[in-house]
């Protein structure tokens, strides 16, 4: 595998983030351990210089006419300022126990009114244990009574320890006063502690920059999660981005492709479905024409010749048998036209197709209707923009159209009263819109999207064929139809149908 297809790998920029915040906490964890243990070297030098200089200034003012104090003062040594240092007070004390040296001026010698000098003497002081800082058994013998024998004490314990320095004004005893190694001790917790608080600090950082990258790199995860929900509810619409080259982005483009296949395999059945639809009504037709028209026809043959040969010649009878046969002419014609729309919808189109004024032909389809509505006391309306174009359609299938949906828009306003609207319109893409409206009594919510299926009808008597007979001839015509209803407000019904070309004569269409 080549390094760049490494590095666009998932799981290899996971690894490779991690493993550089882990080396980034490590690295910076160990640099604040290096500058620690420096930290305390340097202390532990500077205890151990801060000792040796006290010492040597006590060597020193054995030699010099200057006490400590001022020694300390005019060499300006921070070391035996610093509170932080062991070195508390240094001592100089001769062999009668006479403190003729402090680093403490409270210690030093005094001059008294008469000039005289006066000492504070050793035993007088509040010291830490006292031991010799070298063991000489021969010099214990002859140690001055002011100094009591040495004793043991706990490691980092506080003390004082002493060595004789011969001088030429005698013996003389140089002590150093150290205090506990709890002071070390604390400044080394602190800086323990400082260290650790930063560790926290980095390792804080690091856990919010790692989870932020892991939930970046982790979120195409869950926006499959939501689209696999999604197409489980059969939504094969459904497409997750994809702009990566690592297993994230291939995962998204799978899905994407098998979403895909996914909806053409859909839109195949369902096209499946409805030619295995198409084809049974198309056998049921054939079957119906051949065995139910002829008698059909034969039967209304009959009642006309029954009518014009043998009415009674009672004048009350004869209107009793003259509305008997109308309404069994009227229910052989329906049987007829339930016959015809069964061989319009499982037949194939044969469009013959011209320039037709649409608002000629919906008048023409709105004469068939007019009759009824007055009756029931239903306004018709058809409104026009100007300069309408002409459409390119069939005739006798664009009337069957408007006849279905006039048909409709009627029986849906239930009693008397109501309105039927036509409206004819212009589209901005050559085109016309026409618009049926009732104010009838609507289409349920669950219903609508099932009023152009055949064989879906909402009335007892109705075949479910009327508006499926619609939707294939403007389907047939290259156009478009929707419906918008609310329930107890009406439906509209909007086709919308190309039009003829301005300058150009009639167009070639799929359907002709």
């Amino acid at each position: 595998m080549r390094f760049p297809a490494v590095i666009e790998s998932f799981r290899a920029r996971l690894l490779l983030l991690l493993a550089l915040m882990l080396g980034l906490t490590l690295g910076i964890q160990y640099y604040f351990n290096l500058r620690t243990v420096k930290n305390n070297a340097k202390m532990i030098i500077e205890q151990e210089q801060a000792i040796m200089n006290g010492i040597g200034l006590a060597v020193t003012s054995l030699q010099s006419q200057q006490y400590l104090p001022e020694m300390v003062g005019s060499v300006q040594d921070p070391l035996l300022n610093d509170k932080n240092v062991r070195v508390k007070n240094i001592l100089v004390v001769d062999d009668d126990g006479n403190v003729i040296d402090s680093l403490l001026e409270e210690y030093g010698p005094r001059e008294r009114e008469d000039k005289t000098t006066q000492y504070v003497h050793f035993q007088d002081l509040e010291l830490p244990p006292l031991r010799s800082a070298v063991l000489y058994s021969a010099q214990n013998q002859q140690l001055p009574a002011w100094i009591p024998p040495s004793t043991s004490s706990d490691f980092g314990a506080a003390g004082a320890f002493y060595f004789p320095v011969q001088t030429d004004k005698g013996r003389r005893f140089i002590i150093v006063v150290l205090d506990s190694a709890n002071i070390l001790t604390n400044v080394f917790e602190r800086q323990a502690t400082r260290s650790a608080l930063y560790t926290l600090a980095v390792l804080f950082v690091t856990t919010i920059v790692t989870g932020f990258f892991v939930w970046r790199f982790t979120r195409p995860v869950k926006e499959l999660s939501v689209a696999a929900r999604k197409v489980a509810g059969g939504n094969f619409d459904v497409q997750v981005a994809s702009e990566t080259r690592d297993e994230m982005g291939m995962l998204a483009s799978a899905f994407n492709e098998m979403t895909a296949k996914l909806g053409r395999a859909r839109e195949l059945e369902t096209q499946l479905h409805q030619a295995e639809k198409g084809a049974v009504v198309g056998r049921l037709a054939a079957a119906i024409a051949h065995e139910i028209r002829n008698p059909l026809n034969y039967i209304n043959l009959t009642l006309d010749h029954l009518r014009s040969s043998f009415a009674p010649a009672d004048e009350t009878k004869r209107t009793t048998f003259v509305r008997l046969t109308d309404q069994l002419k009227t229910e052989v014609a329906r049987i007829n036209r339930h016959i015809t729309d069964f061989l319009k919808y499982s037949r194939p189109s044969k469009l013959e197709l011209q320039d037709l004024d649409i608002r000629v032909e919906a008048e023409d389809a709105l004469r068939l209707v007019e009759v009824r509505a007055d009756e029931c006391g239903i306004e018709t309306t058809i409104e026009q923009d100007d300069g309408l174009p002409r459409v390119v359609a069939d005739r006798e299938s664009l009337r069957s159209v408007f006849t279905n949906l006039f048909i409709n828009a009627l029986e849906a306003i239930d009693g008397e009263g109501g309105k039927v609207s036509i409206r004819l319109s212009n589209t901005d893409e050559n085109s016309v819109k026409v618009e049926v409206t009732d104010t009838g009594r609507g289409i349920s919510p669950q219903d609508i999207s099932k009023v152009f299926e055949p064989y879906f009808s909402t009335k007892e008597t109705g075949t479910g064929l009327g508006l499926a007979i619609v939707k294939k001839a403007v389907d047939d015509h290259g156009g478009t139809i929707s419906v918008a209803s609310k329930e107890g407000a009406g439906t509209t019904f909007t086709i919308i149908l190309p039009a003829r070309e301005k300058g150009h004569g009639t167009k070639e269409h799929p359907g002709s």
